[in-house]
């Protein structure tokens, strides 16, 4: 690791003379600071080898060889960093990726919205309630939620803490896929509550029983085992990289690898709020290595984009970018191909990825934050069919999900109503598919149900 990188016109601090969007009003810079520095200290959470695989991995999702998989928690909180909780994530993962590569016939990228999915955007910086105002929640990795003063105060501390809790998750993660809890051989390690008594657990277990057999029957006629691929799975973090002290300080140029490099995740994303050609978070993302993804929302314009991958990907490498859609299933048949075509324009290559949550959330007549599932299916559905009208790809999905039995979106093979959402909605941000309409969601893609 070189401590004296070549001269540029960027290193991870130029974006502190942007103006930068969503981050948080500390009290005291000079804290800030000295969480900064010992951060840049700490020994990184990923390696630049995972994210060139990665990297790679995406090209070939471009080229229409593999598809992309990304969900996890809206939020990810500190207190949900414990072994449970962080397996059953992994799970509903696995079970997706399995649906998915049976019935699209490619393998899988996995990914997942955790290990540092701990900052929000919000609309505004402070919220009112009874007559006080108090700073808006970001999110654990900013200040903590309750409404009190002393919680909701931007603490830097907490990006230490933020640290610590990605580092055990993704920890805990590459032990459990060092350890065959992926092998596809025993799928059994991968149940959730629900194979039991969910309408959808047939359907489940026939693609797992098919898969099965195909692997038994490899192994018969060929007298050795099946690839090692079905032991053993490739698994990759991402978050929204919005705190761009937090991002900043692991950031490291590595000698041997010629650029700077993002090691507090695989994959991060720019928000559409912080999109801005002048601001300091594409400062920030035009000279890290990662591959990298833009959320799109309906504001974006087909020149606004051009712009963008100019800045981000300017001479248009191979699984640097991806293009996370998220417009609405009312929006997304007009909105989507006047962007294909203005990419196509470019001439550079990017992946496409719908994102069919944040576009359909609305509020039920009480006033509870929810999305419905038949909504969040026909995004998917649109996403699919205008890709395949405009002679395009669809590349992949991003899902807000969670392997908990919460009811926090409506709809789904059980028909939850407005009514169910108050027994068990634990989200403190925004709402997640549970387990079941996550892995019905998979169901319906494979079957061909986008097509």
């Amino acid at each position: 690791m070189s401590r004296k990188p070549p001269q540029s016109d960027w290193h991870p601090a130029t974006w502190q003379s942007r103006a930068a969007t969503q981050q948080p009003l500390y009290p005291d810079p000079a804290e800030v600071e000295r969480v900064v520095a010992s951060l840049a200290q700490l020994p990184p959470i990923v390696t630049s080898g995972e994210i060139l695989a990665l990297k790679q991995q995406l090209a070939e999702a471009q080229r229409g060889e593999r598809f992309l998989l990304q969900g996890g928690d809206c939020a990810e909180s500190f207190e949900d960093c414990t072994s449970d909780a962080i397996a059953s994530k992994l799970k509903i993962l696995l079970q997706m990726s399995v649906v998915l590569l049976y019935g699209l016939k490619k393998p899988v990228i996995r990914v997942g919205r955790m290990a540092g999915q701990y900052a929000k955007p919000r609309s505004a910086d402070s919220e009112t309630r009874e007559g006080l105002t108090l700073p808006s929640y970001r999110g654990d990795l900013v200040n903590r939620h309750p409404f009190v003063k002393e919680d909701r105060v931007p603490d830097p501390q907490l990006m230490l803490r933020g640290y610590e809790r990605a580092a055990l998750t993704l920890n805990f993660v590459r032990a459990l896929v060092d350890g065959g809890f992926a092998d596809l051989h025993h799928p059994e390690n991968w149940d959730l509550d629900f194979v039991d008594h969910s309408p959808i657990a047939d359907n489940y277990q026939e693609i797992v029983h098919s898969i099965s057999e195909s692997l038994d029957f490899f192994e018969l006629v060929s007298g050795q085992p099946a690839s090692s691929g079905t032991e053993r799975i490739d698994f990759f973090a991402s978050h929204e990289g919005l705190h761009l002290h937090y991002e900043q300080a692991q950031t490291r140029y590595l000698e041997k690898r010629k650029g700077w490099f993002n090691l507090s995740t695989h994959f991060p994303w720019i928000g559409m709020r912080t999109a801005d050609l002048e601001g300091g978070h594409v400062e920030y993302y035009r000279g890290i290595q990662n591959p990298i993804a833009i959320k799109l929302g309906p504001s974006i314009t087909p020149e606004w984009l051009q712009e963008l991958i100019g800045a981000l990907n300017p001479h248009g490498e191979p699984g640097r970018l991806t293009l996370i859609c998220r417009f609405g299933a009312k929006k997304i048949e007009e909105a989507l191909p006047p962007l294909i075509q203005a990419v196509r324009a470019t001439g550079s290559p990017v992946l496409w990825s719908c994102d069919p949550m944040h576009g359909n959330t609305e509020s039920t007549a009480s006033g509870v934050k929810t999305r419905r599932f038949e909504n969040i299916l026909a995004e998917v559905q649109s996403a699919f069919a205008v890709h395949k009208e405009m002679g395009s790809y669809l590349g992949g999905v991003h899902f807000e999900l969670t392997g908990d039995n919460v009811t926090e979106c409506t709809g789904g093979a059980r028909g939850l109503t407005d009514a169910d959402l108050a027994r068990a909605y634990r989200s403190t941000v925004d709402p997640r598919l549970n387990y079941e309409q996550a892995l019905e969601l998979a169901l319906c893609i494979a079957r061909g149900r986008h097509a």
